[in-house]
């Protein structure tokens, strides 16, 4: 698990050494800004010429089949990565879970708690050579007992909902501006996957709050997120506001033979003599056709069947 830093910029080293720079996370500045990314190890690249921007207080989900190269993404923009080529900026403070939930079986949730205080004990001289004030183990002790967690309990004794719940207070006791979660919802059952989800959006409800999760279940994300990432083959396909993106497609049902002309096909599947395709704008005009607006997951599985296809803005508040 890692805990809350600065907002970062990291720059791959050709020509000059990466640079870490702080950021704000508000009045329009994106909470996470890629730009040309690319990661690569040994001889294989996980991510390349990535290029996506998440705006200060989404909540965006992140989607794409394995080894599309989410959680290198994820590692690059909390800084446990170095790119090869290009940037990735993080504004404001950041906090990251990963998929395993790192936590100490042998601690009880109390020790939990004071051993994250002890990992952001930094020294601040705005806050006269002491501890900068971003650890609020208040909150985070109150947020476990409204969800029934003793302090007292051993992590081993947890379920997997109850640790999962556990490394997200963790994250969110730093008050970070960007939180982090690979697969937060990974191995837990349908209820303790919906209470992780609630909870999280509680917070974003109550503070300025901007998070990107990774989930391989498009219906976990549906009734939460507002921003999609779609990641195939290492490279952002989609990046966008999930109304916005939805309104702007259609899925079209008719006859083989009907007429596609004047439409951006995504992707196209036939059965038997029926045809059906997922574009963007408008309807072509053959009278044929039957259109209707499309379901996340059939946006996001278009997309998927079309690694070439994309659908990007381009980037914004980013310094060449």
């Amino acid at each position: 698990m890692r805990f809350g830093r600065g907002g970062r910029e990291v720059a791959s080293g050709r020509g000059r050494r990466g640079v870490v720079s702080s950021g704000g996370g508000r009045g329009g500045t994106p909470a996470l800004e890629a730009t040309g990314l690319g990661v690569r190890y040994r001889h294989t690249w996980a991510l390349r010429d990535c290029s996506l921007s998440v705006p200060a207080g989404r909540v965006a989900a992140l989607v794409g089949p394995n080894g599309a190269g989410k959680t290198t993404l994820m590692h690059a923009a909390v800084g446990l990565l170095r790119p090869a080529r290009g940037s990735v900026r993080a504004a404001g403070e950041v906090a990251f879970v990963a998929q395993d939930k790192p936590l100490y079986e042998g601690f009880t949730v109390a020790e939990m708690l004071t051993f994250g205080r002890r990992m952001n004990h930094r020294v601040d001289h705005r806050w006269g050579g002491r501890m900068n004030g971003r650890w609020d183990g208040s909150a985070a002790a109150a947020r476990l007992a409204r969800l029934g967690i003793p302090l007292e309990r051993k992590v081993s004794a947890l379920s997997g909902g109850q640790q999962a719940q556990v490394a997200v207070t963790l994250a969110l006791a730093v008050r970070p501006d960007l939180l982090v979660l690979d697969e937060p919802l990974a191995n837990l059952d349908p209820l303790a996957r919906h209470d992780v989800m609630r909870s999280i959006m509680a917070e974003v409800a109550d503070r300025e709050l901007t998070v990107l999760l990774s989930s391989h279940v498009v219906s976990d994300l549906e009734e939460t997120c507002d921003w999609l990432v779609v990641l195939n083959g290492g490279r952002s396909q989609v990046s966008g506001d999930i109304e916005e993106l939805l309104d702007g497609h259609l899925v079209l049902t008719g006859p083989d033979g009907a007429s596609a002309a004047g439409a951006q096909v995504v992707s196209a599947s036939r059965t038997g003599r029926q045809v059906s395709m997922l574009v963007r704008g408008a309807c072509p005009p053959d009278p044929r056709w039957q259109a209707r607006r499309p379901g996340l997951e059939e946006l996001v599985m278009g997309y998927l069947r079309s690694p070439e296809a994309a659908a990007l803005p381009a980037p914004t508040g980013v310094d060449a």
